[in-house]
């Protein structure tokens, strides 16, 4: 059984917290089972995406992220324009934006 969405965004923000990184709930979503997208913000101009991992990669229980671009980083307002054109395909998604010099994201990857 997965973890509902609206407790794993609290603990998540918890743990930014705990690790020095600032983090803020730009968009709630579904407290059941809304998708989690997170934007990682280095404050140089550069971020990176993170969306939820392909079923096929992860356990039904797990919650997995996968970056959503080839590159290590992008512009910030790339990531943004992403993030818009998802919320048009599903409104119930959560977005969490992190801001890190580090560019530490905090999520468990699938590989």
């Amino acid at each position: 059984m997965r973890i509902r969405s609206d407790f794993w965004v609290q603990a998540y923000l918890r743990r930014c917290a705990i690790e020095g990184a600032s983090a803020v709930l730009q968009r709630r979503g579904a407290a059941e089972a809304g998708a989690i997208f997170v934007k990682i913000d280095r404050l140089d101009g550069s971020a990176a995406l993170y969306g939820p991992a392909p079923q096929s990669e992860v356990d039904a229980a797990e919650r997995r992220f996968t970056r959503l671009h080839s590159a290590d980083w992008i512009d910030a307002k790339h990531a943004d324009e992403r993030l818009k054109r998802e919320i048009s395909f599903d409104v119930d998604l959560w977005i969490i934006e992190v801001e890190d010099k580090l560019g530490r994201s905090f999520l468990d990857e699938a590989l």
